[in-house]
């Protein structure tokens, strides 16, 4: 067993060390922009909604890391250098050609998203110009998503570890340099257009950096498999048609997990700034914990993967049973933390006391979300090892349906009950942001919000249900 762990660790430690870094990018956007006039608030929610449209973009080309580790991880157990290659160059001039369109049709994203986001003319012409400028990163965006998944797949997490913490460092760096300049050498800085630079800047070099591992790293023992004749077949054949069915699968997966991140942000800001708050934050803690449980995620499927390949069944079993034993270590360590250290964390995260009291409320979803979460996230690793995208399609279905079923009927329950009990919904969605009113309002939306953390508790409880169901039926030799 000793074996087995050192290889899980081996690849979930890097994942989760790049992991960590993410949060920080985007303190430092909203620090930088914080400092570039009197208009801060302004200029921090252009930062806001300008990211945000890029998460709802990108979260939707999930599938090139997703789809490109879990066939690379089966192809490598096989001993097919020759078809990590070829999934390599496949995944790469699908990432190139979807980057082509997000750029050709940047502007139609545009006007099409602001139908639906509501901010102030001044928030929208800062995030219009934060978005045009970034969009130009998609090509290097989008083919990092394929370089990781790869990387991934031929049991290789220090590569896009390395890749990720080059582009968070340049991130950093270049955010700071492009926007406030350098006074020293009289460089002045572009201002807000230069948050956005540092981040096109960061993503090639990223993208550089993985092309330099991936050369020195395959070239001899992978790459060079691959002839020019080869590469002209690359979108040819029955592995194409399979690369783009799970792929498809994996499209439908990431909506789901769009409109329960949309419905969730949407709901809470019907009650109110505080409620609002509170909510952002709660999904920030939970945020913290996946960061760990990603990395063994992604330790399960690239040895899922290799072990279906090599037709190994005993250590597949033994992949899986091990995997979800370190991941559930990491669960118990953190209803630990949020048990323990709920309050500290929520002062950490606010000095805003009413929002810190408000969130004490909610601190027991927490108690209760990481096992859940744990589950749902690794056997998600799993399947995508097994390259099984129909049974993580068919979950994530199940888990919107989940989500949808809790709210409506939690909300219509509440209604109901609203009068017998002294609330007024009418007016729930008046809460002020500053939390002071103790009124029949503010209680129909402090129960409310309770409804959605159960609506967003009864998702992660889907999944795993599901993926616990099929596990033996869909993922074997």
């Amino acid at each position: 067993m000793k074996a087995i762990n050192k290889d899980i660790l081996k690849l979930a430690i890097p994942s989760i060390l790049a992991n960590i870094t993410v949060p920080i990018v985007g303190m430092v956007d909203i620090a930088v922009a914080g400092h570039l006039d009197t208009q801060a608030a302004v200029m921090i929610g252009g930062i806001a909604i300008g990211t945000m449209l890029f998460d709802l973009l990108y979260w939707n080309f999930g599938f090139l890391r997703v789809g490109t580790g879990g066939l690379t991880a089966q192809a490598f157990g096989k001993g097919d250098r020759k078809e990590c290659a070829t999934i390599f160059a496949r995944a790469i001039g699908i990432s190139l050609a979807c980057a082509l369109v997000l750029i050709a049709i940047q502007w139609i994203f545009v006007k099409a998203a602001f139908l639906v986001v509501d901010c102030t003319s001044e928030v929208r012409a800062l995030a219009s110009q934060y978005f045009f400028i970034r969009i130009w990163a998609a090509p290097a965006t989008l083919s990092l998503m394929a370089f990781k998944g790869w990387f991934i797949g031929m049991q290789d997490s220090v590569s896009p570890m390395i890749t990720d913490l080059t582009v968070n460092g340049m991130n950093v760096l270049m955010s700071f340099v492009l926007a406030l300049g350098i006074k020293a050498v009289g460089y002045e800085g572009m201002g807000f257009p230069g948050i956005a630079a540092g981040t096109v800047a960061a993503q090639y070099s990223g993208l550089l950096v993985a092309v330099l591992l991936a050369v020195f790293k395959y070239r001899r023992n992978t790459f060079s498999t691959l002839s020019l004749s080869d590469l002209k077949g690359v979108f040819k054949g029955s592995e194409t048609r399979r690369f783009f069915v799970m792929n498809t699968d994996l499209f439908v997966r990431s909506l789901c997990f769009i409109a329960i991140y949309i419905g969730f942000t949407v709901i809470s800001a019907r009650y109110g700034d505080l409620l609002l708050a509170v909510s952002s934050i709660m999904m920030k803690l939970l945020m913290i914990f996946s960061y760990f449980t990603d990395g063994f995620a992604y330790a399960g499927e690239a040895m899922t993967g290799k072990y279906i390949g090599a037709k190994d069944a005993v250590m597949l079993r033994q992949t899986v049973k091990w995997t979800f034993v370190w991941s559930m270590g990491i669960a118990l360590i953190f209803i630990g933390i949020y048990h323990f250290a709920g309050v500290p964390l929520l002062r950490m995260m606010t000095s805003d006391v009413t929002v810190v009291e408000a969130s004490r409320e909610y601190l027991p979803w927490l108690l209760l979300m990481p096992v859940i979460g744990c589950a749902a996230f690794t056997w998600d690793g799993i399947y995508i090892g097994a390259t099984a995208s129909k049974a993580i399609r068919n979950s994530m279905l199940w888990a919107v349906v989940g989500f949808t079923a809790v709210w409506f009927i939690g909300i219509a329950c509440l209604n109901w009950l609203s009068p017998g009990i002294g609330l007024d919904s009418a007016t729930a969605g008046s809460l002020p942001a500053s939390g002071s009113d103790v009124s029949g309002a503010t209680d129909y939306g402090r129960i409310a919000m309770h409804i959605l953390m159960a609506a967003y508790f009864a998702h992660l409880l889907a999944r795993t249900i599901y993926l616990s169901a099929k596990y033996r039926k869909v993922v074997h030799i």
